[in-house]
């Protein structure tokens, strides 16, 4: 089975993804779409103070290719 996903804000996921090498492309309303030198994208829903649903963050880890386990090294 895999690792569980920590319960963390758009805040903390923007903060592990710029560690992982991706930048803020543009921004779509409350959507910030970030890319790395690869092309890879990851789009995050940012509303402050709200913590991200579990399956949210399974799909930005997928988009970004990170594991749970890299992404708990990059917090």
């Amino acid at each position: 089975m895999s690792e569980k996903l920590p319960r963390v804000t758009a805040v903390v996921v923007i903060t592990a993804l710029e560690r992982a090498g991706f930048y803020l492309s543009r921004q779509s309303g409350s959507h910030k779409i970030y890319k790395n030198k690869e092309g890879r994208r990851a789009t995050v829903p940012y509303h402050s103070g709200k913590v991200l649903h579990p399956k949210v963050l399974a799909s930005i880890l997928r988009d970004a290719d990170l594991t749970v386990e890299k992404f708990k090294e990059l917090l």
